[in-house]
């Protein structure tokens, strides 16, 4: 678990699990660039039409809820501890 959470891509996780991530992935940081393309790799990987739907509602809502915390300035719970950002990071800098 804490493999996926420093970093996913190099995580020892299965070949669809990674492309299910590298489209959350995109889908929270350049939701405009998501295309057809993105959604063949998924298929590729297994995954139909209904899952795609489903992990979207999924990715989407907890991104929808970050977002409502952050505007509103929601104190973390403190037994949470913060992760992703070493990520965000290295793909700014990217």
């Amino acid at each position: 678990m804490h493999a996926i959470i420093n970093d996913w891509s190099s995580a020892p996780i299965p070949d669809a699990d990674k492309a299910l991530c590298k489209y959350a992935e995109k889908l929270t940081l350049q939701q405009h660039e998501i295309g057809d393309a993105d959604l063949d790799v998924l298929r590729s990987h297994g995954f139909d039409d209904r899952a795609i739907h489903d992990a979207t509602q999924v990715i989407s809502y907890f991104n929808y809820i970050t977002r409502i915390a952050d505007a509103l300035d929601v104190e973390p719970e403190s037994f949470i501890q913060p992760w992703g950002e070493k990520r965000k990071k290295a793909l700014e800098k990217t």
